[in-house]
């Protein structure tokens, strides 16, 4: 039996591994959220990060819910206050193994529901980067942030705070942002977020324009943000991403691996009592 992985899912990390994995990823993407104007702190036996300036669940969420079922239950009452009293219209929790394990019976019990089934994704194998990306410039952010509010469905409300946060995020050197121009409009044809800490890097979205996809877009946006976040420090590359279907498969084509699940717990603030 392999001492590094899960003995019911060879295809996973071991959970003592997966623990201190994904205490890490979990320690990077809290401080990409908090980019420039997020705040980082604890609630109950929850970790909390909140950025008026970035509409995403990333950037506003809670994760790593370690304690007794009583603490565990009694948080997830308390975190409904604090992403009201935020401003958010429903509160989210990501749930790792850096959560307890009964975490899916004590959030059904307190109203909140099981929203996407994801997989943390682990980089494993180079693949070539292509000369056609290149790091954004504030000229781009407009296109970027069309970009990726259209593709998170965001109001125009949203698509406001994203150009607040995205241009925070050029001039911080933890933060990669790189494109790919589009030869048949004035426009970014694709788009690549990435974020390191502390020796472990991230891509943390990856978007190309349906009509551009098939092209190899994607996968030279993959290879080169691994590249550059590498540059920048990053000893493990890291991402999450929706568990089976095409965006697994897409992550294990440029040279990454599921290594743990990860689960959105979310519940809308406008049905608390």
């Amino acid at each position: 039996m392999d001492p590094l992985h899960d003995p019911d899912d060879d295809a996973l990390l071991h959970p003592r591994q997966a623990r201190d994995l994904a205490g890490l990823v979990e320690n990077a993407r809290l401080a990409s959220a908090t980019v420039r104007y997020g705040t980082r702190t604890r609630v109950g036996v929850a970790t909390v990060v909140l950025n008026p300036d970035d509409p995403l669940p990333t950037a506003n969420h809670a994760c790593a819910l370690w304690g007794t079922l009583a603490e565990v239950g009694t948080t997830l009452l308390a975190l409904e206050d604090v992403f009201a009293e935020a401003g958010r219209a429903e509160a989210v929790v990501y749930a790792s193994p850096t959560t307890v394990a009964e975490i899916e019976g004590i959030a059904d019990d307190a109203g909140w529901r099981a929203v996407e089934e994801q997989v943390a994704l682990l980089h494993r194998i180079d693949r070539p980067a292509s000369g056609e990306v290149r790091a954004a410039a504030e000229a781009d952010l407009p296109s970027v942030v069309e970009l990726v509010a259209d593709e998170a469905g965001l109001p125009t409300a949203g698509e406001r705070d994203l150009v607040r946060n995205f241009g925070h995020r050029v001039d911080d050197p933890r933060c990669v942002l790189l494109v790919v121009d589009d030869p048949e409009a004035d426009r970014v044809a694709g788009v690549v977020q990435g974020f390191v800490e502390r020796g472990v890097g991230l891509v943390e979205q990856l978007i190309v324009r349906p009509g551009r996809r098939g092209r190899g877009i994607g996968r030279a946006l993959a290879a080169a943000a691994v590249d550059e976040l590498r540059e920048r420090g990053a000893m493990l590359v890291a991402s999450h991403g929706e568990q089976g279907g095409t965006a697994e498969r897409f992550a294990e084509s440029c040279g990454f691996e599921a290594v743990y699940d990860v689960t959105a717990y979310a519940r809308r603030l406008d049905e608390v009592i």
